[in-house]
């Protein structure tokens, strides 16, 4: 059996805050510390690079998954072995939807947003059930959280389906509430 796996959606871009790229690095280590697969964007650069690196440093495996058209501009991470190359955005998430038994959204942009709402999305209609944490460093993604609690209460979003979204402020404490929500690949 392969190895469980996690994926990554995180911004390609370092951001203005150093913690984020701290932060990702250290996540890619936690996830090798664990023996869990990084699944992300292939990328070599921002916080996407620091979480590869992270893992591939403390000898963890990964699968990049990224288009074609973003290999010179994201610079395909070279020390990923297993590097898959699509055809679309689409193509990427996709992949990563089927690859990854649970997901990790760290600090990013548009890409990022699109991403952890396609997989609450997807475990909404029940296309897949797959675990989807968001880690909260510094109120990052408080906003986006509050938005979330306002919709359920005006009634977009059924109470029952804000458990969705897992949201921590502590990296490990986050993971260990992912692997636990993974029935039964990672119990086993």
């Amino acid at each position: 059996m392969t190895s469980p796996s996690i994926g990554v959606f995180c911004g390609s871009k370092p951001g203005a805050n150093p913690a984020y790229v701290e932060l990702a690095r250290r996540t890619g280590q936690a996830l090798a510390a664990r023996g869990l697969t990084l699944v992300y964007g292939g990328g070599s650069k921002g916080m996407m690079g620091a979480v590869a690196d992270g893992l591939l440093d403390a000898g963890g495996n990964a699968i990049g998954i990224i288009p074609d058209f973003l290999v010179g501009k994201e610079v395909a991470h070279p020390r990923i072995k297993d590097m898959r190359i699509v055809k679309s955005m689409l193509d990427r998430k996709t992949m990563m939807l089927s690859l990854a038994d649970a997901f990790l959204t760290l600090p990013g942009g548009y890409g990022t947003l699109d991403e952890l709402f396609e997989v609450v999305t997807w475990n909404q209609i029940g296309t897949i059930s797959k675990p989807c944490g968001v880690l909260n460093i510094n109120t990052f993604y408080t906003p986006t959280l509050q938005q979330i609690d306002l919709m359920v209460r005006e009634g977009y979003i059924y109470e029952k389906n804000r458990s969705l979204v897992i949201d921590d402020d502590d990296l490990d404490r986050l993971l260990d509430r992912l692997v636990q929500r993974v029935p039964p690949l990672l119990s086993t």
